[in-house]
């Protein structure tokens, strides 16, 4: 389960002129990575992504083996070049050989958006030692390995660098995701200082629930309820923030951990 699987989208020589993003964890069109893809396209970025179907397999919503070209689709409609691979992340191996292809097909590359994740909900005293492992495998530490090869890897302009997490403060009966994903957030803010030779912003988005297929209905009527807006938070919300990030304008914004979630616990 360490291979890649490409799906070429369409190459318009060496340099499209357009700043490249690789985004992960697209596996569904349902998702805030999806938004993601496809709002930068829009904003003007050509769009690498990454995918795991093996992981939608497990979950409640199942797999969806269109997405990936759907979202290729998407992306080339706005005049964006695009270069899906499913990768298996919990291989050390993979964020190099990730960064080497996107590289070869598309350039260099200037944002990461790390919307990967492993999920299974368990506590303290249900969790396995494997998930446990694979959660911070999947979560903490190929954060670390993709970061790492960005910042090994970087060529863009100081100051047009981006690397953007999206993480969760789940932690009682979500054990091994929120722990991770807290690592992940240690991570993602240690690269501000890190990478600061490189001119490379750094922030993690907290979300919050976020309606992408996982809900149940008296869980999307709690959540609402509790949220001042009065609405579930959907993955358009989370893609106009990242956007932000990535842009010049959300250039001084700079090792932040953002709640972005309606106001949900106020």
């Amino acid at each position: 389960m360490s291979g890649e699987k490409h799906l070429e989208g369409r190459q318009d020589g060496e340099d499209s002129g357009r700043p490249l993003a690789l985004v992960t964890g697209a596996g569904r069109t349902a998702g805030i990575a999806a938004s993601v893809v496809v709002d930068l396209a829009r904003d003007g970025w050509d769009v690498a992504f990454t995918y795991w179907t093996p992981y939608d397999a497990r979950m409640q919503w199942g797999t969806e083996p269109e997405a990936p070209e759907e979202l290729r689709k998407q992306v080339e409609a706005l005049g964006a070049r695009t270069y899906a691979i499913e990768a298996d992340l919990s291989d050390p191996a993979v964020p190099a050989r990730l960064f080497d292809g996107v590289e070869r097909e598309l350039g260099n590359v200037t944002a990461l958006v790390l919307c990967h994740c492993e999920s299974v909900d368990s506590g303290l005293l249900d969790t396995t030692v494997e998930s446990f492992d694979l959660h911070f495998a999947v979560n903490a530490r190929a954060t670390w390995l993709l970061i790492r090869e960005y910042g090994l890897r970087f060529r863009g302009r100081h100051g047009s660098g981006r690397i953007v997490s999206l993480t969760s403060d789940h932690t009682a009966g979500n054990l091994p995701y929120g722990a991770s994903k807290g690592a992940m957030d240690r991570i993602t803010l240690a690269a501000t200082r890190e990478l600061a030779h490189l001119g490379v912003t750094c922030n993690a988005i907290n979300p919050g629930p976020t309606d992408t297929g996982w809900m149940t209905e008296e869980q999307k009527t709690d959540t609402a309820r509790f949220t001042p807006l009065g609405r579930l938070g959907v993955p358009q919300d989370c893609a106009n923030l990242v956007t932000f990030l990535c842009s010049a304008e959300g250039g001084w914004i700079n090792g932040q951990l953002l709640r972005s979630n309606g106001g949900l616990g106020m």
